[in-house]
């Protein structure tokens, strides 16, 4: 693992654990070596549950209750002249994974990830527990179907504050607080078994290396063949087979582009259906050398940013009319931007990116300036009033800027000035 993307990974971690200290609302992110798996994880607790894969690829499964084992590994041997199948595993379906794709996950399904790619792969996750799903408190919690998840809970020590002492020291999987003899049973397999299961001298947290991974998955282009407009019959989407991955990172699917500015993609409920399930959205960001978001509100959803790259300054306002956050931004941050307070972002001379994860499935935002603005959709008439100003400035505050949502830089001898 590089310096650098350790400091980073160590970075956002911390941040992931301070800038964002709620009740309903857990960020938490994974750092995992090529050839590393994590182990099963079950959150019964969490219906909502965003996750954004940074460099790398890889294979994802998701544990459904009551879907079919559709997937089949299989070896073939010749016999009497024709050809005979046998089969060794079956389990249900699994997703390939690239950079800059969501994951989205329903309430108590258990998942894996495992990393085939040539690099590091970086997981940002999004966990929220306030939903009709979780019938418990307001804490997070995770339910390890294997592994030791004591590693993780001291690497992330500030998750375990609250916790009980019986729940601290019992930190095994959940095979390890039953008896013995009771799995044996249950499985028909040894002890020795059992004690496998448990994980009872197993150290290795909850992400392993694994050098001999061969689960059957689907090639990228079969996977990528998307079905024609209008084949739907409105039984197919099922929970087993709803859709659950969709792509933020590719450039020419982006919603917004300014050649001056950069880019903006957004995912909503309309472009992955699971995602009016799970009341979340995502946005990835681009913002060129000096160029601007214009100011804006999100009108109905709290927005997290986790910036994937460059640097900038990020300001919010509350609803106070003061500035609740001022300050540069770089790799690994985050910034919460609580609903209906205002916030600008400018890119530094290296550029910024970014994603901001929504609560809501298609959350909206209000732009104070630019042509899509609040400002210029009032008649200038409330304009002069309201602020005070001449005609000729009531105009100039409307239709200086004709630009989107992205907006180029401006040098300096070609912004208006008072006359």
């Amino acid at each position: 693992m590089a310096n650098r993307d350790l400091q980073h990974y160590n970075n956002a971690a911390t941040a992931f654990r301070t800038a964002l200290n709620t009740n309903v609302i857990t960020l938490s992110m994974n750092f995992v070596e090529v050839n590393g798996k994590v182990k099963e994880v079950c959150s019964t607790r969490v219906e909502k549950y965003l996750i954004l894969t940074q460099a790398s690829r890889g294979v994802h499964g998701t544990v459904i209750p009551g879907c079919a084992e559709t997937f089949e590994s299989q070896s073939q041997s010749r016999g009497s002249g024709e050809s005979s199948r046998r089969f060794r595993d079956r389990h249900q379906k699994l997703l390939r994974f690239r950079e800059g794709d969501v994951l989205a996950l329903p309430a108590g399904v258990a998942h894996w990830a495992y990393n085939d790619g040539d690099q590091p792969l970086i997981s940002v996750s999004l966990l929220d527990t306030s939903n009709e799903a979780n019938q418990l408190d307001q804490r997070f919690r995770k339910f390890f179907l294997a592994g030791n998840q004591q590693r993780e809970q001291h690497s992330q020590g500030q998750e375990g504050r609250g916790q009980s002492q019986q729940e601290r020291g019992q930190s095994g999987n959940i095979f390890n607080g039953f008896d013995a003899e009771m799995l044996a049973e249950a499985f028909n397999i040894d002890t020795e078994m059992v004690r496998k299961l448990q994980s009872q001298d197993d150290e290795r947290g909850f992400i392993v290396r694994a050098e001999r991974f061969q689960a059957v998955s689907p090639q990228w282009e079969e996977e990528e063949q998307e079905r024609p407009q209008g084949e739907w019959n409105g039984l197919e989407e099922t929970l087993c087979q709803v859709k659950l991955r969709e792509n933020i990172g590719n450039p020419s699917r982006a919603d917004v582009y300014n050649p001056r500015g950069g880019r903006i993609s957004s995912l909503n409920s309309h472009k992955l259906p699971i995602l009016n399930h799970l009341q979340l959205s995502a946005e990835r960001g681009v913002l060129y050398r000096n160029a601007i978001m214009v100011p804006h509100w999100n009108k109905n959803a709290h927005s997290i940013i986790y910036v994937t790259g460059g640097s900038g300054r990020i300001q919010i306002v509350g609803n106070s009319g003061r500035s609740v956050f001022n300050d540069q931004v770089s790799e690994g941050q985050v910034v919460v931007v609580p609903q209906n307070f205002a916030v600008v972002k400018k890119a530094s001379e290296e550029g910024l990116e970014w994603v901001a994860f929504k609560t809501n499935d298609n959350a909206m935002m209000t732009p104070l300036a630019s042509r899509l603005s609040a400002i210029r959709a009032i008649p200038e008439e409330v304009l002069m009033n309201s602020y005070d100003i001449s005609r000729e400035d009531a105009k100039s505050l409307k239709y200086n800027r004709d630009e989107a949502i992205i907006l180029g830089p401006m040098s300096r001898s070609s912004r208006q000035h008072d006359a």
